[in-house]
């Protein structure tokens, strides 16, 4: 089962649980809980809906990038999940 992985409950670092809330979640309901966060703080460039703009929040989780694309972004994420 590929999608196993994906639904597995993981750790959320402190950094990340600011944004999408306290773990255990799956890597599904990370991204989700991320989307969510970027639009209610309108932090997708207007211009490249691909990049966002990072909040201070945002920034810790993205490693100190004030924007990111989404595929960049979906890396960065892993990194504090465990």
């Amino acid at each position: 089962m590929a999608n196993a992985a994906f639904m597995k409950p993981m750790q959320v670092s402190a950094d990340l649980a600011a944004v999408v809330g306290k773990g255990p979640m799956p890597r599904s309901e990370v991204v989700k809980a991320l989307w969510v966060y970027i639009k209610k703080n309108n932090l997708q460039d207007p211009k490249n809906k691909r990049n966002i703009n990072a909040d201070e929040n945002l920034k810790k989780v993205f490693g100190g990038k004030a924007t990111v694309n989404m595929f960049e972004m979906t890396k960065l994420v892993s990194k504090h999940l465990s």
